[in-house]
């Protein structure tokens, strides 16, 4: 295989002899830039990245418009973890957490803990969410539940992640897909499955895609298709700042003008692009006008 792409590149297959269609994701510069907006312990960095594959392995074999995001929230030391992947191969994610966190994040240790799969474009009111069910200690058999229950259909999921490097693998056995025999390969996917087992972390970090995917199954006669590239890219806009800011209502935006010398600046937790208004923005936000001001990085 010809590697086009080693890093921040989502690549579909499948493995025609046995019938099942798969995902890979290798996320280099676009992580670390995610990783880089906090200092994140290292059990929440893992998890992080983790989640920020995924939420990109999640768009592989679905067609949407807007964005698909991974959210997992908790009454316990990780209060939030945010990861989202658009229709344009845009990710952003962030984590927020208490001072204490425990060496090991097990998400079915975690109390009160919610974590929802939301697809679509919230502005619209276009929106599907499924709740993952959080029985499972990882987030890899977290969501190999819940693609057996809201699909029926078996999945596996491998997911890892260091400060270089987040790097995801989706497989989903297809009846019916994947060559004239895939139906009658009763065997295919308990062998694919057994090949997967062996797959260990360092090799998946450290691997290229195309490598990774000939080295467990080149004799499962690989199909890859075009792949493509993902970024580092933030949703925020001035629009989005402006429409928050109305919500909060004219005696909430002068109180803060008043508290802040006649300007408000709003600072994205994603990217830390900051917006800023002054008295006048204001006055043309509350009268239904655009705001003038420009964005300051």
């Amino acid at each position: 295989m010809e590697t086009v792409l080693a890093e921040d590149v989502l690549h579909r297959f499948l493995l025609e002899r046995a019938g099942v269609r798969g995902v890979i994701v290798r996320l280099g510069a676009a992580w670390r830039e995610v990783a880089s907006r906090a200092e994140y312990p290292a059990p929440l960095l893992d998890l992080l990245g983790q989640t920020l594959a995924a939420s990109a392995l999640l768009t592989g074999n679905i067609k949407f418009d807007g964005a698909l995001s991974v959210e997992l929230k908790s009454k316990g030391a990780l209060r939030l973890l945010f990861a989202e992947c658009t229709d344009a191969g845009r990710l952003r994610g962030l984590a927020r957490w208490n001072d204490e966190v425990p060496d090991t994040l097990a998400l079915s240790e975690l109390p009160q803990a919610m974590m929802a799969i939301t697809i679509g474009q919230a502005e619209r009111g276009q929106r599907y969410q499924g709740l993952v069910d959080l029985s499972h200690p990882d987030l890899a058999g977290a969501l190999e539940n819940y693609f057996q229950q809201s699909e029926q259909l078996p999945a596996r999921f491998v997911l890892a992640a260091d400060d270089q490097h987040a790097v995801g693998l989706m497989l989903q056995k297809v009846p019916g897909e994947g060559g004239h025999d895939a139906g009658q390969d009763e065997d295919g996917w308990p062998r694919v499955e057994h090949l997967t087992a062996t797959l260990g972390r360092d090799e998946l970090l450290s691997t290229p895609s195309e490598e990774l995917l000939y080295r467990l199954y080149h004799e499962e006669t690989v199909r890859l298709f075009q792949p493509r590239p993902l970024a580092f890219g933030c949703s925020c806009s001035r629009e989005r700042v402006e429409a928050m800011l109305r919500s909060l209502g004219r005696e909430e935006i002068e109180a803060t003008l008043a508290s802040q010398n006649g300007t408000i600046e709003v600072t994205c937790e994603f990217c830390a692009r900051t917006y800023t208004f002054d008295r006048v923005d204001a006055e043309h936000l509350l009268s239904g006008g655009a705001a003038a001001s420009s964005t300051v990085q």
